[in-house]
């Protein structure tokens, strides 16, 4: 007989996770239960990641929050299915977000989902980061697993305005990404670089954020 393969059940947030994500959790719980039932048709997360959903994903994202500004605009550039930047629009609701994404079934995606959850601090943008270049600055730039930090800090140092910080969500090999872009974070004017270990629930091991200043 052909073998049955059962995905294995969304994991449930813990109660130490639901206090991580505090007002925001119902937005975030809702964007998960959409994420179960369309991501993967849509194309928008993997059969093997939606198990892992919280842990991988909505945590993952929120460890941004105390990295970006008390109030102004951000940016999340290449968001995908939302990552970082609706954990960002939920949990910072001061902040104005625009989520930049350039593929149009993705942008559809974004474009409910920020209705449904009734984000009203959300400014969409169908392009890619670099067509922003000189029509747009923000005081922070985000993004999570989009490309290596070199290549990001092309995309993103233009968009930041002087003072602005970028913000990179990325995994182990983070300091080994900020060595290589060495010379790419001197050209784009980027200080005080540095890789942050986060603590987030229902994880073992930290989230890694990079984050830099842009300097005249």
């Amino acid at each position: 007989m052909r073998e049955v393969l059962v995905a294995d059940p969304l994991e449930e947030p813990t109660a130490e996770a639901r206090e991580f994500l505090g007002l925001a959790f119902g937005a975030l719980a809702r964007l998960a239960e959409l994420l179960e039932s369309e991501g993967e048709l849509r194309g928008l997360i993997g059969p093997r990641e939606l198990p892992r959903l919280w842990s991988r994903h909505i945590l993952n994202s929120a460890a941004a929050w105390s990295f970006l500004p008390h109030t102004g605009t951000v940016a999340d550039v290449g968001t995908g299915a939302g990552f970082p930047g609706l954990v960002v629009a939920a949990g910072r609701p001061e902040l104005e977000v625009h989520l930049v994404e350039p593929m149009e079934r993705r942008m559809d995606w974004l474009t409910e989902v920020t209705e449904e959850l009734d984000l009203d601090n959300v400014v969409l943008h169908r392009t890619r980061a670099d067509e922003l270049h000189g029509r747009a600055s923000f005081g922070a730039v985000t993004s999570r697993a989009v490309a290596k930090l070199d290549k990001l800090t092309r995309w993103c140092g233009p968009l930041l305005q002087d003072g602005g910080e970028m913000v990179a969500l990325k995994g182990e090999r983070a300091q080994v990404e900020v060595d290589e872009a060495e010379h790419v974070l001197r050209k784009y004017r980027m200080r005080g670089v540095a890789v942050h270990e986060v603590t987030v629930p229902m994880t073992e091991t930290p989230a890694r954020v990079v984050v830099a200043r842009k300097r005249t």
